[in-house]
């Protein structure tokens, strides 16, 4: 399975909601990590088999309103292989 990211609004109006958001979010199965965007009160949900609407049953049970504001593949940054300088022969 494919590694996925889930967006979820969530309203978290001081820190000790935050991070019980965080907690929640996190002891769903799968959730391999959890980030803010603290100006969108937003939660940034990365693992393999997460089931999003668990996740915001979750949520809004323990902090309040949630929704989904998006699910997708996780884009993976590759490396940009530099070229090395390719040595010359001398004749």
């Amino acid at each position: 399975m494919a590694k996925q990211k889930i967006v979820v609004k969530a309203t978290m109006e001081n820190d000790q909601k935050s991070r019980k958001a965080k907690k929640i979010a996190v002891s769903v199965s799968g959730v391999e990590s959890a980030t803010f965007v603290s100006d969108k009160e937003q939660i940034v949900v990365t693992g393999e088999g997460i089931d999003p609407v668990k996740l915001a049953k979750k949520l809004r049970k323990g902090v309040g309103y949630s929704e989904l504001v998006s699910v997708g593949p996780v884009e993976e940054k590759k490396p940009v292989a530099t070229a090395a300088p390719v040595a010359q022969p001398q004749t």
